[in-house]
């Protein structure tokens, strides 16, 4: 990849920052925000989507509002680091776990999990552990001042 193909035009960084803002922008709301017409605003975003700048377009729910208000952060260490590094092939199953990010460190990767209550914590830890093989550090998450905040343009 050359040094221009990882950066954006200004034109599609305001394409990609109002959709960031506001996900459910119409075309011709876009088009005003950034000056284009609404047919060229609609073959931009067509094409950042294709380039998987914009990879795509959800709700964001209230974990606490859809029965969901405990949040932990699990960190994975192998029970046997020669073991094949498969471990997000074993937990993609886990509906619990909302993202799942590769870390450098003692760590080989750490979880953000969403559960409804101490008990469900306890039973997904015994799930993670049996799926994957691993051990797991957890860290709870007492309060949320903010997050799912998109990159920076």
């Amino acid at each position: 990849m050359s040094a221009t193909e990882g950066t954006l035009e200004p034109l599609d960084q305001a394409i990609a920052r109002e959709l960031a803002t506001d996900g459910r922008c119409s075309f011709t709301d876009l088009a005003e925000r950034v000056g284009l017409s609404v047919s060229a605003v609609h073959q931009r975003v067509r094409r950042l989507e294709q380039r998987g700048v914009i990879r795509g377009y959800a709700a964001q729910l209230d974990g606490e509002l859809i029965g969901l208000p405990l949040t932990a952060l699990i960190s994975l260490t192998p029970n046997d680091p020669a073991a094949p590094d498969d471990y997000p092939q074993r937990l993609e199953h886990i509906t619990e776990i909302e993202s799942c990010y590769s870390v450098a460190g003692d760590e080989s990767y750490i979880l953000l999990v969403r559960v409804a209550s101490p008990r469900g914590l306890e039973d997904l830890l015994r799930r993670i552990r049996e799926s994957a093989k691993v051990s797991t550090r957890t860290t709870v998450v007492l309060s949320t001042p903010f997050e799912g905040r998109s990159p920076t343009l």
